[in-house]
């Protein structure tokens, strides 16, 4: 959605694409935010009883990246909608999850995300804080991460 302009709301991304052979850059975009919101590979009956428009991501911009061949910049607009409120997990399981498997990209990598504060303000964080955590597991100076790190989410084996 070329017309698209994002809202001081919206989650925002920038994703590093390479389409495969024949997929034109716009159309990678678009997969990217369909594949990372509303979109499915089947018509789901629900889709009727939902306005999907008010739930979709939007590639609102795509631009290639200087120096590299087949290589561009996606930006999507989440809406907030689209999230449940407070769930970091929720939040990256939508836009980090299966859409780096998509069959239509040869590579893909998140470079940057900037969550509004109407949706940060949602996390209540760690119950007694974070330096009583860091505290108890002895880290510091780090992000703590509650998950597996995998090559396939942008880093390198």
């Amino acid at each position: 959605t070329p017309d698209y302009e994002t809202k001081d709301t919206d989650i925002l991304a920038a994703f590093r694409v390479t389409p495969q052979p024949g997929v034109p850059p716009e159309e990678a975009g678009a997969a990217v935010a369909a594949e990372s919101s509303t979109g499915t590979w089947t018509t789901v009956w629900t889709d009727g009883l939902t306005s999907l428009d008010r739930y979709k991501g939007r590639c609102y911009h795509i631009e290639p990246v200087a120096g590299e061949e087949n290589q561009y910049i996606a930006y999507v607009a989440y809406p907030l909608d689209l999230f449940e409120e407070g769930s970091v997990t929720n939040m990256f399981t939508s836009i980090v999850g299966n859409v780096f498997g998509f069959k239509a990209l040869r590579a893909l990598r998140l470079e940057d995300l900037r969550i509004p504060p109407a949706y940060s303000k949602t996390f209540q964080g760690p119950p007694h804080g974070i330096q009583v955590e860091r505290d108890k597991l002895n880290k510091y100076g780090r992000p703590l991460l509650g998950c597996t790190i995998k090559p396939k989410l942008g880093l390198s084996a």
